[in-house]
């Protein structure tokens, strides 16, 4: 685990203890009980199974390693331009210290009408069981589990809470050593992220070469590239490594337009 990853972990520990304080788990998972979710996992499934493009557009206002990334951010505006630019998914950054985010955007979302039934992902440091409760609570269908951020009984525990509260997990890694954690886990959705937790660059071929390698154990997983991907081309040259789901943010954050930005990568 890279330095900073560290220092985002020990944070998001102090963050977790301060809202079990302010809501009790017992208090929260009562009040799940009657939320329904979206199905994220399926949603993606059947454009991947017709080989066509599943975009899951990223509402991210900064980052550890650019700053403000969006200057002009307006949340229901951005998550409005994905949806209407051909998103399938939407990946909701939620951690206030180092991406400037807030859960209460899933909440937000969730309440426009013509976003309701969108499936929304939970993008946070997932690494205590009560965010689970947490992220169903504000309306996620899916929450994050970076294999590179926890260790193997954790993640592990974290997944079959998830699966037991009916949540899906996506389930994010960048190298061999990592893919093989995933692969005992045995979950439906992966992501693989291009970049580089250390250096902070990105590189498709992290994608494309975990595909080439992994290419039989990942035949009936759905596998989402995730950072780096920024045109046509991308796109092209990870569909031709059997890839068609994606997790793009500032390639389409960045852009004044983000509706037609959206419908030009992807269409």
């Amino acid at each position: 685990m890279s330095n900073f990853l560290e220092e985002i972990i020990a944070h998001k520990k102090k963050e977790v203890e301060l809202s079990k304080e302010k809501l009790p788990i017992e208090k929260l998972k009562k009040q799940i009980k009657q939320i329904k979710k979206n199905d994220f996992y399926s949603a993606i499934k059947t454009k991947v199974l017709k080989k066509e493009i599943a975009l899951i557009g990223e509402i991210k206002k900064a980052s550890p390693s650019k700053g403000i990334i969006k200057k002009d951010f307006k949340c229901l505006e951005i998550a409005k331009a994905y949806k209407n630019g051909g998103a399938t998914c939407l990946s909701v950054l939620t951690d206030e210290k180092y991406f400037q985010g807030k859960l209460e955007y899933i909440r937000d979302i969730k309440n426009v009408r013509a976003l309701h039934a969108t499936p929304l992902l939970r993008k946070d440091f997932i690494i205590d069981p009560y965010q689970i409760y947490e992220s169903i609570y504000y309306g996620a269908d899916c929450i994050l589990l970076i294999v590179g951020a926890l260790d193997n009984d954790t993640i592990k525990r974290l997944y079959e809470i998830a699966m037991e509260n009916k949540i899906d997990a996506l389930i994010e890694i960048h190298d061999e050593r990592e893919m093989d954690i995933a692969l005992e886990i045995n979950p439906s959705l992966i992501g693989i992220n291009n970049r580089d937790l250390k250096t902070f660059e990105t590189n498709l071929n992290t994608t494309k070469n975990l595909m080439k390698k992994y290419k039989r154990d990942l035949e009936n997983k759905i596998v989402v590239s995730e950072s780096g991907i920024f045109t046509k081309e991308d796109i092209k040259s990870l569909t031709d490594c059997s890839v068609y789901a994606f997790l793009v943010g500032e390639g389409l954050i960045i852009k004044e337009n983000i509706e037609e930005a959206t419908k030009a990568l992807i269409q």
